[in-house]
């Protein structure tokens, strides 16, 4: 005989918690100095005017403007060309 009832276990059941990264404001829309555009893992986007890069890699724009994206050529260390989303915040 059994000593114990038998019951499955759960081993799987536990989750991470939601990150919410990426895109917070579109390119065309305004921004208020402080506000978050971008929530990243990595450098993808890259800091340009009027915005600033946080330790956990979130841009924020440094003054009131619309938000901009341009594509810029970046050279890395091994010689090799790239292209990066340059995040400019466009002061009226």
């Amino acid at each position: 005989m059994a000593h114990k009832k038998a019951a499955g276990s759960a081993k799987n059941l536990s989750d991470s918690n939601p990150k919410y990264r990426w895109v917070k404001l579109f390119g065309g829309q305004s921004a208020i100095a402080g506000n978050v555009i971008i929530r990243q893992k990595g450098q993808k986007y890259v800091a340009g005017v009027n915005t600033y890069m946080a330790k956990d890699y979130t841009i924020h724009a440094e003054k009131d403007g619309k938000v901009t994206f341009n594509k810029k050529k970046f050279l890395r260390f091994d010689g090799r060309k790239y292209q990066k989303t340059v995040v400019n915040i466009e002061v009226a």
